[in-house]
């Protein structure tokens, strides 16, 4: 069951304008259904099969990224770690097997999260002196969807929450992400809003970083004290990599990636469903939104025999350097997919 919100401080960020400027514009970046693509570029097109409920997103490969009709910004739950573990790997990037920074849990920390357990919000047992690392903060956020790990993750990356928050709006200005509100790090607070399309973005700028891929293809995690936990996606083991959303304001969401094979050519499908099922039980609208973003990938892409998940590293600006701002998020199909 969930309770009520907690209420948080908000920062005075005004909610996004709404999409569009007129009935019927395409958003900044996405091109409406129907209209022609390039011919070198493979487009989802109107193959595309929106879910009947709430909104989509989706790009093939290197090709332009279509949105279900009249998106408007709503509540997104958890996909809004995602930018949270972009962030992080923007300041501090691991590569390989690295760990990064190391924290000591204090004791308000711990009382937090313990007070976030009571009333029903995702998290892990933390205690007061246990040392956790980088690696091990963003596993906690992206596969149980801790939110006090965001909470964590936010007060090392940006001294405190209030400064995370003031960047996650500022990278989701300098990305295009023009119809996104963030109101804090985990998306506990149904006042942090977005579009799928917008989610599009971040999701695709986030796959850039290896570490980012793996983990969020991670079927469970073993952690200190909070032993093994299962990740919440319903398709991992499917092949769809990603991240899910879930909460009575959001519905379900999940962003999601997987290898798919289009007339011959191994592609890259990268989705965003959200506000999928009905009513308040996590495994059931989780489910719904798995089962639309199953419909979306095979609706654009129905010559797929197989899906597989891409882990290894690819080739982005923000592999480079841990302090370098994303203006825009590069095509991840170019990674060579690795067998699940």
């Amino acid at each position: 069951m969930y309770r009520a919100r907690r209420p948080r401080l908000l920062l005075g960020v005004p909610l996004v304008r709404r999409l569009g400027h007129a009935a019927g514009q395409p958003l900044n970046g996405t091109r409406r259904v129907g209209m022609p693509a390039a011919h070198h570029r493979r487009s989802a097109g109107s193959l595309v099969s929106w879910p009947a409920q709430v909104q989509a997103a989706l790009v093939l490969g290197d090709g332009r990224a279509e949105a279900s009709p009249g998106e408007q910004p709503v509540p997104i739950a958890s996909l809004a770690k995602v930018m949270t573990a972009h962030l992080t790997l923007a300041r501090h990037l691991l590569s390989g097997g690295q760990e990064g920074f190391t924290i000591t849990i204090t004791a308000a920390q711990a009382q937090a999260e313990a007070q976030d357990a009571a009333a029903d919000q995702p998290g892990v047992v933390l205690a007061a002196g246990e040392q956790l690392t980088e690696r091990q903060l963003l596993e906690a956020l992206l596969i149980p969807s801790g939110n006090h790990s965001a909470q964590v993750l936010a007060a090392q990356v940006a001294g405190n929450e209030r400064s995370f928050v003031a960047e996650m709006n500022a990278q989701a200005r300098a990305l295009g992400m023009d119809h996104t509100a963030y109101t804090d790090p985990s998306g506990f607070d149904p006042s942090t809003a977005s579009t799928a399309a917008d989610q599009l973005r971040i999701f695709q700028a986030a796959m850039r970083f290896p570490v980012f891929r793996q983990i969020v293809s991670t079927p469970s995690v073993t952690l200190p004290l909070a032993g093994t936990l299962t990740n919440f996606n319903p398709l991992i083991a499917d092949g769809y990599a990603g991240k899910t959303g879930s909460d009575t304001a959001a519905g379900g969401c999940l962003a999601s990636f997987t290898e798919v094979t289009v007339a011959g050519h191994r592609l890259t499908a990268v989705g965003v469903v959200m506000g999928q099922g009905q009513g308040s039980e996590t495994s059931a609208i989780l489910a719904a939104a798995g089962a639309a973003a199953q419909r979306l990938v095979e609706s654009a892409a129905p010559a797929s025999s197989e899906a597989t998940i891409a882990t290894s590293p690819g080739v982005g600006a923000s592999e480079k350097g841990g302090n370098s701002q994303l203006s825009a998020p590069g095509p991840p199909g170019s990674n060579r997919p690795q067998r699940k």
